[in-house]
């Protein structure tokens, strides 16, 4: 002790001498890589697939920039026509081109990059309700439906409750009344909005890896850990709102549709063709 005490004594002036003069520290920031979402001009897209992976019962856009999280619904049943398959529901350009096709189509029509991706089969949502120990929302009404092919039991009670498990993924998926997708759209955004507030809490940050570790190969994205670890932390600092596409019902061949109201941006785009209403109109007339 006595030899170190003496040594350091004798080796503090020079040491900062030499530091004053010849040696240049960085003193910069170094960069933070959770920072990365902030403000950032490509929207990430989030879809929901079914037991069976191939449609998508949920579909929407997230952007995080200027303070607040912005989140864009597209309703699944909404008209596409695309240059490349068709007439078709928007819920099925994933199984006709992945990923991909719903980013280009979905690009074009919001009139907006969108960047990543994050597909999340809803069978996945049992386990990550789980590990956060569920999520609160008010059922609105009594809920009730089987489907065996899909593995699927809804049974609910209304009231304020705390969902998780095949609850969760029950309240997400259940449309069987006059509102039809609608209706679970707008289910989706309680249970968005109650996820949010719960996953920005700094506790539940943490458990990050606990909520990847329990998806496993039920979420699929390209983006990386820190990506997603710093979304979420750009999220946490922000407000969040929520909307869905507008527009209308109609049929077609016994087939039911939603004519959505894309921003004026996109629908004025008439070079690609594929977007613009009058092509809708040419199908179905």
């Amino acid at each position: 002790m006595v030899a170190g005490l003496s040594g350091g004594l004798l080796l503090a002036a020079p040491l900062a001498g030499l530091v004053s003069s010849g040696w240049k520290i960085d003193t910069r920031a170094i960069p933070n890589p959770f920072t990365a979402w902030a403000n950032t001009d490509q929207d990430l897209l989030v879809l929901g697939s079914d037991v069976g992976g191939g449609n998508t019962d949920v579909m929407l856009t997230l952007r995080v920039a200027d303070g607040h999280t912005t989140i864009t619904q597209v309703p699944r049943d909404t008209y596409i026509n695309s240059p490349r398959f068709g007439p078709i529901k928007a819920n099925a350009l994933y199984a006709y081109g992945g990923t991909d096709a719903v980013k280009e189509e979905l690009s074009h029509r919001l009139g907006r990059p969108i960047g990543h991706h994050l597909l999340i089969n809803l069978g996945a949502i049992r386990r990550m309700g789980d590990v956060l120990g569920g999520v609160e929302v008010n059922v609105p009404k009594r809920m009730y439906y089987v489907d065996n092919s899909q593995g699927l039991y809804i049974d609910l009670q209304p009231g304020v409750q705390t969902l998780k498990g095949r609850d969760l993924e029950g309240f997400l998926r259940w449309r069987h009344d006059e509102a039809g997708d609608i209706g679970r759209i707008d289910r989706q955004k309680l249970v968005l909005s109650a996820l949010f507030a719960k996953l920005t809490r700094p506790e539940n940050l943490v458990r990050l890896p606990s909520l990847l570790a329990a998806a496993g190969d039920d979420v699929k994205t390209d983006l990386g850990p820190m990506q997603i670890g710093g979304l979420i932390t750009a999220m946490a600092a922000t407000n969040l709102s929520t909307e869905r596409i507008g527009g209308r019902p109609f049929d077609q061949n016994g087939i039911s549709y939603w004519e959505a109201d894309w921003p004026a941006v996109s629908t004025d785009s008439s070079s690609s063709g594929d977007g613009a209403s009058e092509g809708r109109y040419r199908f179905l007339f």
